[in-house]
C-alpha cells in the first residue's frame, strides 16, 4: 500500500507504547500501527524484544521482525532501572495507549502501576496481556502460547482419533489474543471519547482460544459430554474432510450447509444417498463418514488438483486445495486483492508480507516503513521528551538506553 495512503488510518493521531514481547502485544500493536496509530516500540537495551529472534533469517536479519515491528519506532530503554522508568512515564503521559506483558507484578515493582500511570495520565488505556490474567491461582506462571492452546481444549480435540493431542505449528493462541487486543484497545478508545478516561484491560492468552475452539464446556455442563479427537473430520457434518488428489496435492470440503453437501454427492457420482434419511442432517451425515469419505475420496483420487477445483467450483459445491506458502504466494486470488503486499526493507530488500487485515474504504491505512533495527528512534523520541543531548548521552553511558 502507498505512503499516500498509508497515513490516513482511522487511528492517526494516537500514539501507542508497545512495552511487550514476542507475539500477542507486538501483533496488536502491529493492527494498531497499520491503521495509522503512532507506535513505539521499548525494548530492552541489551536482550531486545525475543521476536527478534523467531523464525528464519537472512545473513543474520529476521524476517518476521520486519512485519511484526512495522510502523513503529524503536526505543531501546531499561525499565527496571528508575532513570528508565522515569523515561517511560514520560512517555505514557504523551500516549494514548499502553501494551505490556510483562509478569503480574512486574511494572508494580518498577513503579509503573497502572494506577500510577493513569494519574499521570487519566486517559491512558493500558493493555495487559499475560498467560493467565491479572489474578486467580495461575496468575504468576509464565505464560505462553503452547501452554494456551493445551488447556484451552484445542490441543485435545486436535489430531487423528488414535493419535496424540496436537499442538499448532505456529503461534495460533498469540495471534488470537493479538487481534483481540487491538480489539479491546479500540473499545476501550471509543469508551474514552465518552468519559473522557481511560481504563487497565486485563487480557490472557487463554480466554480468546477457548472462545475459538466453541462450546464445549457448555456442552460438558449440560450433557457431561466431552468432544474427542476425529482426525479432520467433524461432527457436525460429512463429508468434511482432506482428501488426496491424483497428482498428490491435497483438498479440503465441507458441507456445513444442506445443499452443498447435495451437490457434492450429486458431483462425485452418487446422487442416491441424498435420499437416504440419514442424509437429512449434518449430523446424522456424520454418522456415515466412512461411507461418505469413501465417495468423495476414490472420486477426487482419480482426478488432478486442478481438475477437482475446478468441478467443484462449477458445480457450486465448497472446496479449498491445502496451501503451502508457496503455493499462497502464486495464488491469483491472493495476487489480485493484495493480500500480500512487497514492503522495501533497507536490511533485506524486497519483502512480501502479510497486507493489513481488513479493507476500509475511506480510512485503508497501510505500511509505511518496516520492522527498524534496536534502538534507531531512541535519540529522537527521547530528545522529543524533553530530554538534552547531555541527558541522552548519561543514560547511555549507564547503560539505561541504547
Amino acid at each position: 500500500m502507498s505512503s499516500s495512503t498509508a497515513n490516513h488510518g482511522p487511528l492517526s493521531g494516537l500514539r501507542v507504547v508497545d512495552a511487550s514481547t514476542i507475539l500477542a502485544g507486538p501483533l496488536a500493536c502491529q493492527i494498531l500501527g497499520d491503521f495509522g496509530a503512532e507506535v513505539i516500540k521499548v525494548e530492552h537495551p541489551k536482550a531486545g524484544d525475543g521476536m527478534r529472534g523467531h523464525g528464519p533469517s537472512v545473513d543474520g536479519t529476521p524476517i518476521w521482525w520486519s512485519e511484526i515491528s512495522r510502523n513503529k519506532r524503536t526505543v531501546a530503554l531499561s525499565l527496571s532501572s528508575p532513570e528508565g522508568a522515569e523515561v517511560l512515564r514520560r512517555l505514557v503521559a504523551t500516549a494514548d495507549v499502553l501494551v505490556e506483558n510483562f509478569r503480574p507484578g512486574t511494572l508494580e515493582r518498577w513503579g509503573l502501576s497502572p494506577e500510577h500511570l493513569l494519574e499521570l495520565n487519566p486517559r491512558l488505556v493500558v493493555a495487559r496481556i499475560t498467560g493467565f490474567g491479572q489474578t486467580g491461582p495461575y496468575a504468576a506462571r509464565a505464560g505462553f502460547g503452547t501452554l494456551a492452546e493445551a488447556m484451552s481444549g484445542f490441543a485435545h480435540l486436535t489430531g487423528q482419533a488414535d493419535g496424540p493431542p496436537t499442538l499448532p505449528a505456529f503461534g495460533l493462541a498469540d495471534s488470537i489474543a493479538g487481534i483481540a487486543a487491538s480489539s479491546a484497545i479500540s473499545m476501550a478508545l471509543y469508551e474514552r471519547e465518552r468519559s473522557g478516561t481511560g481504563q487497565v484491560i486485563d487480557l490472557s492468552l487463554l480466554e480468546p482460544i477457548m472462545a475459538a475452539v466453541g462450546p464445549g464446556p457448555s456442552v460438558y455442563g449440560l450433557t457431561g459430554q466431552v468432544g474427542q479427537r476425529h482426525g479432520n473430520r467433524s461432527t457436525n457434518n460429512s463429508p468434511r474432510n482432506a482428501y488426496e488428489t491424483e497428482d498428490g496435492h491435497w483438498v479440503a470440503i465441507s458441507t456445513s450447509a444442506q445443499a452443498i453437501a447435495e451437490r457434492v454427492l450429486t458431483l462425485v457420482g452418487h446422487p442416491e444417498v441424498i435420499d437416504e434419511p440419514w442424509f437429512a442432517s449434518g449430523h446424522t451425515r456424520a454418522q456415515h463418514a466412512d461411507q461418505l469419505d469413501g465417495y468423495v475420496g476414490d472420486w477426487i483420487g482419480e482426478r488432478t488438483r486442478a481438475e477437482v477445483v475446478a468441478a467443484f467450483t462449477e458445480a457450486g459445491a465448497a472446496v479449498a486445495p491445502v496451501y503451502s506458502a508457496q503455493d499462497l504466494v502464486e495464488d491469483e486470488h491472493v495476487r489480485a486483492t493484495q493480500m500480500l503486499t512487497p514492503v522495501d526493507d533497507p536490511a533485506l530488500g524486497e519483502v512480501l508480507q502479510h497486507n493489513v487485515m481488513w479493507r476500509m474504504s475511506e480510512t485503508p491505512g497501510g505500511i509505511r516503513f518496516p520492522g527498524r533495527a534496536i534502538g534507531a528512534d531512541t535519540d529522537a523520541v527521547l530528545t522529543e521528551l524533553g530530554l538534552s543531548p547531555d541527558d541522552i548521552s548519561k543514560l547511555r553511558e549507564e547503560e539505561v538506553i541504547r
